[in-house]
């Protein structure tokens, strides 16, 4: 594929892009239009995806094998998405967890895990913002989790970074408010995919009424980004949990610079 998309709707990029998730991402997004530079680690696996919607859908994809975890696979994608005026989505997908307790995760894991989790996407999202702020107009989507929001005891490591990656979007939100640049944030709760196995803990265990479907998770998280939701939850029924949320979070931040004494409670005096 050359630099110049062939599609009016531009070209999307997708992480994770052989499986899951991203798998999906890049089937619905080539269903609406987008050419497609898909990324991910699996070449046998990426290259036979991106040859399959191209011959479905009629668009022009590319595939770059890389593993966004190593210096050298996320320089790769940054040289590749920096050079490709084409593009108008980025779908920050991939990601790697582990379940276990901390003193069960070796250093090489827990480091991998932050580095694709969370560099990798600050990395990439930040390839690709100077482009859409000149030209005002482009989306972002950034792949988080429901253990973003509170403590997870199994999941020490994973949990953190998806936290980060909620915190990150916010303020990309925050920054970009009122520019024609969408940003999002999808926070699936356990759906159907490949990682539960390799983070070693099998699907099997949970009752299977409280596993969301890849298809629906996507879909609804597409539908989401139409409605011009900033986060969505695609298991969550009662939207007005998250409103609650986001209210306690800013009346804890305010409340913490009311004044600059300590609180009564700790009966601090001088």
């Amino acid at each position: 594929m050359n630099n110049q998309s062939t599609s009016i709707q531009g070209t999307a990029v997708v992480t994770g892009a052989s499986s899951g998730i991203g798998k999906v991402y890049a089937e619905r997004l080539a269903a609406r239009g987008y050419d497609l530079l898909l990324i991910a680690r699996r070449s046998e696996r990426l290259l036979a995806i991106g040859k399959e919607l191209q011959s479905r859908y009629g668009i022009r994809v590319e595939s770059l094998v890389a593993d966004l975890a190593t210096s050298n696979g996320l320089a790769q994608a940054v040289q590749k998405i920096t050079a490709d005026p084409s593009v108008t989505v980025l779908v920050n997908n991939a990601g790697a967890s582990q379940v276990g307790t901390l003193a069960q995760t070796t250093p090489e894991k827990m480091l991998a895990m932050i580095a694709l989790n969370v560099t990798a996407l600050s990395a990439l999202t930040l390839a690709i913002l100077p482009r859409f702020q000149h030209h005002n107009s482009g989306t972002i989507i950034n792949v988080g989790s429901m253990v973003g929001f509170a403590p997870t005891s199994f999941v020490p490591i994973y949990g953190p970074t998806k936290a980060y990656v909620l915190n990150f979007t916010q303020i990309l939100q925050q920054q970009l408010a009122g520019s024609g640049i969408r940003v999002q944030l999808v926070a699936p709760s356990a759906t159907v995919s490949e990682g539960w196995d390799i983070a070693g803990m099998s699907l099997s265990t949970l009752d299977p009424a409280t596993v969301m479907s890849t298809e629906d998770c996507v879909d609804a998280a597409l539908r989401g980004l139409d409605n011009g939701e900033l986060i969505t939850l695609p298991s969550l029924h009662d939207a007005s949990l998250l409103h609650n949320y986001e209210t306690a979070s800013a009346a804890l931040f305010d409340a913490s610079f009311v004044t600059g004494q300590p609180a009564s409670r700790y009966a601090v005096t001088h």
